[in-house]
């Protein structure tokens, strides 16, 4: 910051959002003058991390050489290899005194907290007009999503969810193939995970545990009601609670649901329908499929999304060379289409169309879709600088999450139905009882406020 900044008192926030178009972030200097990758010090985001001790870290690393400054976190024995990385930063246990503490001299968040406190969390930092990289799912409930997108638009900040293949190759090979009209009408779809990988359709432990030293419970709790500590909740197995976490799908459908809907230009679907393993109001079932119904978009069709989680996995569809793997390790999706098949890993990655003999004979056309040259989370730096708009900021993740997450309502609707949706007013047009699952109550002290 200048010092002619200083005497008109401008803020540091003020002074990188102004510079940021004129000095065109990373590039002002040409790199074979300051040397290969250099970034000076002026162009350096203060960021603060809020949930480092787990996917937070890699995160948070991932941001280097920006400045981090802060970190925060509940349990200091989670986040200590973190800490150690980081000796400068300050640490905190509650963000919000961090945010009281440190004021302008953070510039943006990370944060990678369990689900049921991403909200209130983003709502803060957004209020005080830092931008937010936010992990996946990016909410817990539907209206949660919402709420967040009102208060991105409202302050105007750079926003990021966590689904990293969202800025990857396979997104866009994708796209630009089935745009191309390589497999024809995609009229199906299904896309399935190895999820959970820890346990889920438990009940509530019964016997009461001594928090440990080094975590905030409360603090940990954060909107969701009170109840004991046990070592089944926290760290990492959260996802396997209603309370704290979503799930399977909740947890991997940001990846896997993320490149159908991208490519085929998915809104709010009109039906959610959801089979599973005993599930009872504390923790997401063992396995279930979600079926989604989605309208006619322009010149595409109707057309069916199938999910499966907890080992289930479609049919194997004729046509596919005997002994050929669906998918990876963690899942795979397969589209469908009026004149052949695509299926891709994971994370968007290693798309090909099926068989392998129709992959060879595909004529590709010219890659015409922008490219990101850098990590999902520079990329969020890079836009926070005056760069593009990330790709998976708050406009485009939070309708692809609010998809994944009605599909947890009708998990976690007993009534065994079809349910209809009505995405412009948000709410079941059959089913009083689901309405209830698109958002929560909150303790008190931790409503959403925009």
């Amino acid at each position: 910051m200048t010092d002619n900044a200083k005497r008109n008192g401008i803020s540091r926030k003020d002074f990188i959002a102004r510079t940021a178009v004129a000095t065109a972030a990373f590039t002002i200097v040409p790199r074979f003058v300051l040397g290969r990758g250099y970034q000076p010090p002026s162009d350096r985001l203060n960021i603060a991390g809020i949930g480092v001790g787990g996917m937070g870290r890699n995160n948070i690393n991932t941001c280097l050489p920006d400045n981090i400054v802060a970190l925060c976190d509940v349990d200091d024995k989670y986040a200590a290899e973190t800490y150690k990385e980081h000796p400068k930063a300050r640490r905190f246990t509650d963000y919000r005194r961090m945010f009281d503490s440190m004021g302008s001299s953070i510039d943006a968040v990370v944060i990678a907290t369990p689900d049921h406190t991403h909200a209130v969390i983003a709502l803060e930092a957004m209020r005080r007009g830092k931008h937010v990289y936010l992990q996946k799912p990016l909410t817990h409930n539907v209206l949660e999503g919402r709420t967040i997108l009102e208060s991105a638009r409202k302050h105007k900040v750079v926003t990021q969810m966590g689904n990293q293949g969202h800025s990857a190759e396979g997104l866009r090979l994708m796209k630009e193939w089935i745009w191309d009209g390589a497999i024809g009408d995609v009229t199906e779809i299904h896309a399935w995970t190895n999820r959970p990988i820890w346990p889920q359709g438990q009940d509530r432990p019964k016997r009461r545990k001594r928090v440990p030293r080094t975590l905030d419970w409360d603090l940990f709790l954060g909107p969701a009601p009170l109840r004991p500590y046990h070592p089944s909740y926290h760290p990492w197995v959260w996802r396997g609670w209603w309370d704290f976490g979503t799930g399977a799908l909740g947890d991997m459908a940001c990846h896997l649901m993320d490149a159908p809907i991208a490519v085929m230009k998915l809104g709010a679907p009109t039906t959610v329908e959801a089979s599973s393993s005993p599930t009872n109001d504390e923790s997401p079932p063992v396995a279930s499929t979600v079926h989604y119904e989605f309208p006619a978009r322009g010149d595409m069709p109707p057309l069916n999304f199938t999910w499966y989680d907890g080992g289930l996995t479609p049919p194997r569809p004729a046509g596919m060379e005997e002994g050929r793997r669906m998918g990876d390790d963690g899942g795979g999706v397969l589209f469908i289409g009026d004149k052949g098949m695509l299926m891709c890993n994971t994370y968007a990655a290693n798309p090909r169309i099926v068989p392998e003999t129709a992959m060879r004979e595909y004529q590709r056309p010219e890659k015409t879709l922008p490219r990101s040259d850098m990590p999902h989370e520079q990329e969020w730096i890079a836009a926070c600088k005056g760069g593009p708009t990330p790709s998976s900021d708050f406009e485009i993740a939070v309708p692809l999450t609010e998809i994944i997450l009605l599909g947890n309502v009708a998990i976690r609707n007993k009534e065994n139905k079809k349910l209809r949706y009505d995405g412009e007013n948000m709410t079941f047009t059959n089913s009083e009882t689901a309405n209830q699952y698109l958002s929560r109550e909150y303790r008190t002290g931790w409503e959403l406020k925009v």
